[in-house]
């Protein structure tokens, strides 16, 4: 059960004050009677809300897996660029948020929603969730990157990194590779190259956790994750409109 006026909130009806406005305007219907009362309970998952006449359904989490074009900023707002958020065009939420960070210039898998504990668990040090890049460098990678990075390299840190492991595709004057980190250090593959003399000249996340990047998105396109995604992500059942 949620307040009416919380739940007409939350689904982008407008703020708080706004929707008690719209209520006691009669534009509001609960299972197709006018409701004015901004405190009126209702059941999210039987009850039908109305506003002018259209069903507005609850959706308690929402989930987004985008891909991040370069040239975008992975923040909610900014000053300057714009933002991963800005891409997001057909979310019932107002809440959303990038999980984690990409580089400005990097592209690739994002994963966008409003579910701050699993944000926490997928960012947390502790679970050490793999995140997979491809990876494009000016110069020959060696292949004693593989065992070096296998065992964790200092890039300027108070510890080394974390094991990574490094497959290289095409190694020659532009070198192409996938490397799978644990961590989420500040431009941490770009330094991890950067050890080697390999600068990185192109970079992309494919995969974050189990979560792959479809290959059917563009740049800048989105799409919602399914019931089976989240669940391989997280685990369990929640509240969420697909």
């Amino acid at each position: 059960m949620i307040r009416l006026d919380k739940f007409l909130a939350d689904m982008g009806i407008g703020t708080r004050s706004q929707v008690k406005q719209y209520l006691k305007r009669g534009m509001v219907t609960v299972n197709q009677e006018t409701e004015k009362r901004p405190e009126r309970k209702v059941a999210i998952e039987t009850d039908t809300v109305c506003f002018q006449g259209t069903p507005v359904a609850y959706a308690e989490y929402e989930y987004y897996m985008l891909y991040k074009p370069a040239g975008c900023v992975s923040a909610v707002s900014d000053g300057h660029y714009k933002t991963v958020l800005s891409y997001i065009k057909e979310a019932s939420r107002k809440d959303l948020f990038p999980v984690g960070r990409l580089d400005l210039d990097t592209e690739g898998l994002l994963l966008i929603t409003n579910d701050g504990a699993l944000c926490h668990e997928l960012l947390s040090p502790a679970h050490h969730v793999p995140k997979t890049y491809y990876v494009e460098t000016a110069g020959e990678i060696p292949k004693q990157a593989v065992p070096l990075f296998a065992e964790g390299v200092s890039i300027g840190d108070a510890k080394p990194t974390r094991p990574g492991v490094l497959e290289i595709l095409c190694a020659g004057p532009v070198s192409r590779a996938f490397l799978t980190i644990t961590e989420g250090r500040y431009h941490q593959v770009k330094r991890m190259f950067d050890l080697i003399g390999c600068p990185v000249s192109y970079l992309k996340r494919v995969s974050f956790g189990e979560l792959q990047l479809d290959e059917s998105l563009k740049p800048g396109e989105y799409r919602a994750l399914t019931a089976a995604e989240v669940s391989s992500l997280k685990g369990g059942n929640r509240n969420i409109i697909w």
